[in-house]
C-alpha cells in the first residue's frame, strides 16, 4: 500500500520561512536518469483550485516551477530516504493554504505540474503566513 505523508507545515511571519518534508512508504522514488517518475507538491487556499507549484524528476533532479514561487520555494528529493523537500523562502500571506505532495506519475514536461497526472497523495499539511 502506498502511503505519503507530509509534514513541516505550520504558521509564520509574512517574509519567514518553512521546509516541508513528503515520505513516501511502499513506493520507491525512482532513481534511474530516463525513468520520467516525478514527485511534486501542490496547494489549495480557500476556495481556490489546488495549484501544481513545484515538481522533481527523481531520476535526474530536473524540478519545474510555477510562477508565483520561482525564485522562492526549491523541491528536492532524497531517494534513499523516499523523502521528498519543499524548502520555502520569503513567504507571503497570499501562500497560505494546504500544501499536498503527490508521486505515481510519469508526466511530460508540459503535465508535470498537471493533477490529473498523478496517482497518490498525501493528506496534506497546513501552511499559514501571516502579515
Amino acid at each position: 500500500q502506498v502511503r505519503l505523508m507530509e509534514s513541516g507545515g505550520g504558521s509564520v511571519q509574512a517574509g519567514g520561512s518553512l521546509r516541508l518534508s513528503c515520505r513516501a512508504s511502499g513506493y520507491q522514488f525512482s532513481t534511474y536518469p530516463r525513468s520520467g517518475n516525478s514527485v511534486a507538491w501542490f496547494r489549495q487556499a480557500p476556495g481556490k483550485e489546488r495549484e501544481g507549484i513545484a515538481a522533481i524528476y527523481t531520476g535526474n533532479g530536473a524540478s519545474y516551477y510555477a510562477d508565483s514561487v520561482k525564485g522562492r520555494f526549491t523541491i528536492t528529493s532524497d531517494n534513499d530516504k523516499h523523502t521528498a523537500y519543499l524548502e520555502m523562502t520569503s513567504l507571503k500571506e497570499e501562500d497560505t493554504a494546504v500544501y499536498y505532495c503527490a508521486a505515481g506519475a510519469s508526466p511530460s514536461q508540459s503535465t508535470v505540474l498537471s493533477s490529473s497526472k498523478y496517482e497518490y497523495w498525501g493528506p496534506g499539511t497546513q501552511v499559514t503566513v501571516s502579515s
